[in-house]
């Protein structure tokens, strides 16, 4: 690995996932060495750690491209709550301003910066590939489940009770043979008394539940609107316990078009990476 040291970073939240982001315009670390990088990167304890490792890159197509890799240094083609992210970063170091478009392997992404800096809001890709009526057996008993990809693959689940064991269930589900190569982002989805979501995710990639999902929480809502009647904007609060708003139009097919994601983001540290966060 021929990276030169040190490297300078910052680390955002979007909703409660975590980023690690370097400006990779200049410094040229090669895509070669980037998914090493992400699997030391993203170690919690050890290195900064983080859900994902954000490369800004140039692009000829938008203001600019990322390089998105998960914890375990697996590529993901989107990440909704990492774009927003990625927005505030191009907007602060101005690569892009107040409205800009961010190329991923999904397409591209519209983002803009509301009226509050940390505030951020993306124009996701067109949602695709709906399944209605999946059925999956959890411990013994059947679930019924439906599925969208929304820039990453998306399972939603319904439930009821508060105790769902995520990291079992979700692994389960993110092998199951019906997803299958790639796997699946899977959400258990909780209908709150005052009509907001809850949902939890199991994000393939860090293997693990996350303390939110952008994409995930657009699938959820969709499904929501179909399956329960709820009308946009829906609100769903994360397992960290903020909140993200996903406006959407929803017609018969299902087609879903001009979907949105919109939520807080948090710089939380700037920095040099130095040798010893990459032992």
């Amino acid at each position: 690995m021929t990276v030169t040291l040190p490297i300078a970073f910052e680390k955002m939240s979007g909703a409660g996932n975590d980023f690690v982001i370097i400006d990779n315009r200049t410094l040229k670390i090669p895509p070669a060495d980037q998914p090493g990088l992400a699997r030391k990167i993203c170690r919690r304890m050890f290195s900064v750690g983080a859900d994902g490792l954000i490369f800004i890159e140039e692009s000829t197509t938008a203001d600019f491209s990322w390089n998105f890799y998960n914890a375990d240094g697996s590529v993901a083609e989107m990440c909704g709550n990492g774009s927003r992210c990625a927005a505030r970063f191009a907007y602060r170091h101005k690569i892009a301003g107040k409205k800009m478009k961010l190329e991923t392997l999904a397409g591209i992404v519209e983002a803009e910066i509301c009226d509050e800096e940390s505030v951020v809001r993306v124009k996701m890709i067109q949602p695709f590939d709906f399944r209605l009526d999946i059925s999956l057996e959890l411990d013994g008993e059947e679930h019924a489940a439906a599925y969208v990809n929304t820039g990453v693959p998306q399972v939603v689940i319904f439930v009821k009770e508060d105790d769902i064991p995520v990291k079992v269930w979700g692994r389960r589900v993110r092998f199951h043979e019906l997803f299958q190569p790639k796997g699946t982002n899977v959400n258990f989805v909780k209908v709150l008394p005052d009509g907001r979501l809850k949902v939890r995710t199991y994000e393939r990639g860090v293997e693990n539940e996350t303390m939110a999902c952008g994409t995930g929480a657009v699938a959820s809502a969709l499904f929501a609107s179909m399956q329960k009647g709820m009308e946009a904007p829906v609100e769903v609060i994360t397992s960290g316990g903020e909140m993200l708003t996903i406006l959407f139009d929803l017609h018969d097919g299902p087609v879903a078009e001009n979907v949105f994601l919109q939520g807080p983001t948090r710089l939380i540290c700037t920095g040099n990476l130095t040798a010893e966060a990459l032992l």
